[in-house]
């Protein structure tokens, strides 16, 4: 059986698909409801786990940074105490004031530089222990965020197990509908809901207003809306609106009470007894 173009689809047909297709939307919804925030706190935790991962691995590179410096200074030192050394053994050979000199400021100098070295590698050190410090406790917490995600996708997956099966079904619903439904409708609809709080694209009219904002809609306009002749929306909210049968809602009409008539009630002007007329007696 050939599919039926949604272009060709009334307008009436149209309104009441799109109607379906939120419904069966509003479903998913309620299902996704049920998850709570355990989405947002499992996503923020492997956010945060994420960030304490890089953290680590910044501290882990500044140790190795630090302890190649160390390795580099005490190769430094290991050199100019060997130059101390050579300078010594040539002192004893000088032959004048000005070689002697010479060497004495080399061996000075070499020496301030093992000096030098060892406060690097001491600076070094203390900064290798700070760095410890802080990767034991950035693991520590992240050790203890590992436990905790473990817990919310634990909740997380026994929620979406319960209604994972009913969610396909709905979401295979959706497929079904939105195929059905004209390309530039269905935009406009998704558009509208998506800006909508509650989600709710298209609404029907409830006494005598917006389903969705519940403001008033003027008596001309109910009526097209119950025509179904063209596809009408909220000029307050922008949502679509149809009317309460087209979207299989019964409404009870109001019975109105009968209203006993109210009886008026008489003023008895009350005179004073000395302004008082006399009132002639019947004749028999």
């Amino acid at each position: 059986m050939a599919k039926k173009d949604p272009m060709e689809m009334p307008v009436e047909e149209r309104l009441k698909t799109l109607y379906q297709l939120q419904a069966t939307l509003t479903g998913i919804d309620e299902k996704r409801a049920l998850r709570g925030e355990l989405p947002l706190e499992v996503q923020d935790l492997e956010d945060e786990i994420e960030g304490l991962t890089t953290r680590v691995e910044n501290i882990q590179r500044d140790i190795k940074d630090y302890e190649q410096a160390v390795t580099m200074k005490k190769g430094e030192i290991e050199t100019a105490k060997a130059s101390v050394e050579r300078y010594k053994a040539q002192l004893e050979e000088v032959k004048n004031n000005r070689e002697y000199d010479t060497l004495s400021k080399e061996i000075e100098f070499q020496s301030l530089e093992i000096e030098l070295c060892n406060k690097k590698i001491k600076e070094a050190s203390f900064k290798i222990e700070e760095k410890k410090a802080e990767l034991a406790q950035n693991q520590e917490v992240i050790d203890d965020r590992r436990q905790a995600l473990e817990v919310k996708k634990s909740e997380l997956d026994e929620i979406m197990e319960e209604t994972r099966a009913e969610e396909d079904k709905l979401k295979a619903k959706v497929k079904d509908l939105a195929g059905k439904i004209e390309p530039r409708l269905l935009a406009s609809f998704k558009r509208i809901r998506k800006n909508a709080r509650n989600g709710l694209g298209i609404v029907y009219v409830q006494r005598d207003a917006c389903g969705g904002c519940f403001n008033k809609i003027p008596p001309q306009r109910q009526l097209d809306i119950k025509m179904h002749k063209k596809v009408i929306v909220c000029e307050y909210c922008g949502r679509i609106l149809i009317d309460p049968e087209l979207a299989g809602v019964k409404v009870v009409a109001a019975v109105a009470e009968d209203k006993k008539p109210r009886k008026r009630a008489i003023r008895k002007t009350v005179k004073k007894a000395d302004d008082a007329a006399e009132v002639p007696e019947a004749e028999a």
